[in-house]
């Protein structure tokens, strides 16, 4: 259990004619891995001091530190104005290994993808630093099986970081966010991840959130499958922003780097998600989200592919994975960036972005000003 550090005393008012100090909410808990301490009442787990925090219904902003050490567990921020503080993300480790394909009971619609996520965050006015957020699931290992092979799974999504429906106005910040493919879904109103490493390879970073990347790295992952040369392997966002919405996934001021093992040329900034959504007329990809995906003064290293962009198929009103999805007809832009990967080859994109970063970003978070 937690540790739950009440506030000074010296400026509590006394109960009622008992002559003795009321008890004041506390604005801050402890976990910690081990309570051998003797001091109750003392957790071991984050999601019961999320739970503790969320009994207190006030506007007050209650932060949770998190001691160093391994928490093995799926925890969901629902209470608005919370702050869990690691101790720095190469000492506190949240971590989990759900995948999309048996991971649905975790999720209110029976949806895997969102139900694998390690840490869902659905309330606005959240921050986080210094923790390292990861999904375990072994992704290497599902990929080294043929396709179609009794042992490969088909929906191996393994979400870190889910940035729920609820979400808005969320801060990342020095910290870790580590996985493979669908790392981080942005599914809800404005984040900002900031001084931070976000890791994965397939389409992992996602989704049709305000999502604002900057000063942080950005990191490519390995695939078990062969790789065949001058074809995509890996795909690093795939955006899915409605119309509606002027901006979408900003990745700014950061590096594009890579660990061992993934190609030269073999990774995509981007490639446009539809999702399949129902419509009174059936079910297919939606044609309003046309995804919003920019790269400013970002440093890329030789993993890009020269194309930069790349198609991406959704479901045919047949219901089959038949329409394709191409990058030219999506919202998709960089500019500033250098670095032996930037170099672009033409493929016909027509779409600009002529604001600068700082209009830009003013658009994204609206009266959102994050501190520091």
């Amino acid at each position: 259990m937690i540790r739950i550090l009440a506030v000074a005393l010296a400026a509590v008012p006394l109960a009622a004619g008992l002559g003795i100090p009321a008890q004041a909410a506390p604005t801050e808990y402890v976990v910690q891995p081990s309570c051998g301490d003797g001091k109750a009442p003392c957790y071991t787990a984050i999601q019961p001091a999320l739970d503790a925090a969320a009994r207190d219904t006030s506007d007050s902003w209650i932060t949770i530190r998190i001691a160093a050490g391994e928490y093995e567990e799926k925890p969901v921020v629902s209470r608005g104005r919370t702050r869990l503080i690691g101790s720095g993300a190469g000492r506190t480790r949240l971590h989990f290994g759900a995948v999309a394909q048996t991971a649905g009971r975790w999720h209110r619609d029976n949806w895997g993808t969102p139900g694998s996520a390690t840490l869902t965050i659905d309330a606005a006015d959240v921050v986080v630093q210094g923790l390292t957020i990861e999904n375990t699931f072994d992704y290497l290992a599902n990929d080294r099986h043929p396709q179609g092979s009794a042992e490969r799974l088909g929906n191996p999504q393994a979400v870190a970081l889910l940035l729920d429906v609820h979400s808005d106005r969320v801060l990342i910040d020095r910290s870790a966010v580590l996985g493979y493919q669908d790392t981080l879904f942005a599914n809800g109103g404005r984040a900002l991840v900031r001084r931070s490493l976000v890791a994965g390879n397939i389409d992992f970073i996602f989704g049709n959130g305000r999502l604002l990347i900057e000063d942080s790295e950005v990191r490519s992952r390995p695939r078990s499958a062969p790789y065949i040369a001058g074809e995509f392997q890996s795909f690093i966002a795939a955006p899915s922003t409605l119309l509606s919405q002027p901006y979408g996934i900003v990745v700014y001021r950061s590096r594009l780097t890579r660990e061992a093992g993934v190609p030269d040329g073999a990774v995509a900034l981007a490639r446009p998600w539809h999702p399949t959504t129902r419509f009174p007329d059936g079910r297919y990809a939606n044609p309003s989200a046309v995804g919003s995906a920019l790269f400013i003064d970002c440093f890329m290293d030789r993993h890009i592919h020269p194309e930069h962009w790349t198609t991406m198929n959704g479901t045919a009103r047949d219901g089959t994975m038949t329409d394709v999805f191409r990058p030219q007809d999506s919202r998709f832009w960089e500019s500033g960036s250098n670095g032996p990967g930037s170099k672009a080859r033409d493929i016909g994109m027509t779409w600009r972005e002529t604001a600068g970063i700082v209009a830009i970003r003013r658009e994204l978070l609206g009266d959102w000003q994050p501190a520091g």
